[in-house]
């Protein structure tokens, strides 16, 4: 056998061992890609399923130890109007006859109004009232339904981690979305956990509208910028840029120090965002989780007209 030819059969033997070390690297690839990913699929249900549990185990807790509040899911994300009438999700803000001003049947703004934990819809509509009174505005609810303390707590937990479905959410989503569209601006007002319900929502709002409308985040934040937002003891330390924000914020309450917008010198304060030119309004009044996170206590005797409060004016 001549040189060129040995020198060919050893190219060849090479070229063949190599061809098969690739192949065997490209199967031990393939079979720990496949491992990797079946075993992302069972963490991932694993954790559905332990949230799953979790829930209904306060559910349980809840019904055993608190009585719950079955009847209210039922109500889960209607709008809330005059009355106490509620209206399924999905229905037009134009066709809900909302609570008016004692002293006033026809205002000339309307206010969206979410509630926070353990409010019935009974309880969201006197609040409602009452806010209708201070303001001087109509007011339409989005009711975030009870279940009771302990399972209340527990969507808190999830809406804080945009995990789970928040009938809620989603319905405050729907109706911001829809205004927007149709070139309405609107006013958003919550207390408490609708604090969090509102996050979540503006969330789920930038998203479809950078997703679903092709819209660049610079125009998304444009057209956010007609959404007004209060916000009340709010459960909820991040907000999306683009509205406009006052949030109020007792001192003496555990839920917005805590949970919320915090107290303006914690050394966790940088992890908190009201959103961009946010104006946060923080004060003093009363004490214990009643006397300070009362809505009707606590906070509408603090607050102002919206554009007087987001020129930091508050006396």
């Amino acid at each position: 056998m001549s040189i060129i030819d040995r020198g060919r059969n050893l190219l060849n033997t090479v070229r063949t061992g190599a061809q098969n070390a690739v192949e065997k690297t490209q199967q031990v690839a393939n079979t720990v890609t496949h491992k990797v990913a079946d075993t992302a699929q069972r963490v991932d249900r694993f954790v559905d399923g332990f949230e799953d549990k979790a829930t209904n185990k306060a559910r349980e807790l809840n019904n055993q130890f608190f009585g719950g509040s079955k009847p209210d899911r039922a109500f889960d994300g209607h709008l809330v109007g005059a009355g106490g009438q509620t209206f399924p999700p999905g229905t037009a803000l134009s066709d809900v006859p909302g609570v008016t001003p004692r002293n006033n049947p026809n205002p000339s703004e309307t206010f969206i109004y979410v509630n926070g934990i353990a409010n019935t819809k009974d309880q969201q509509f006197n609040s409602m009232q009452a806010i209708a009174d201070r303001t001087g505005a109509k007011v339409v609810g989005i009711h975030n339904s009870t279940e009771g303390m302990v399972a209340d707590l527990a969507q808190c937990v999830k809406d804080k981690l945009d995990k789970g479905h928040n009938p809620a959410v989603d319905s405050m989503a729907d109706t911001v979305y829809s205004e927007l569209k149709a070139g309405r601006g609107v006013h958003l007002f919550a207390h408490s956990q609708g604090a969090l319900v509102t996050s979540r929502a503006l969330n789920d709002v930038a998203n479809r509208l950078r997703i679903e409308d092709g819209m660049s985040r610079a125009d998304v934040e444009r057209l956010m910028s007609n959404v007004k937002v209060e916000t009340f003891g709010g459960a909820a330390a991040n907000f999306p840029d683009g509205p406009q924000y006052v949030h109020y914020v007792n001192n003496k309450d555990l839920v917005p120090t805590w949970f919320g917008q915090g107290n303006g010198s914690g050394a966790d304060e940088w992890a908190r965002s009201g959103g961009r030119g946010a104006v946060i309004h923080r004060f003093e009044h009363g004490s214990g989780i009643n006397g300070a996170h009362g809505l009707g206590d606590a906070y509408l005797p603090q607050r102002v007209p919206f554009d007087q409060a987001r020129a930091g004016q508050f006396n």
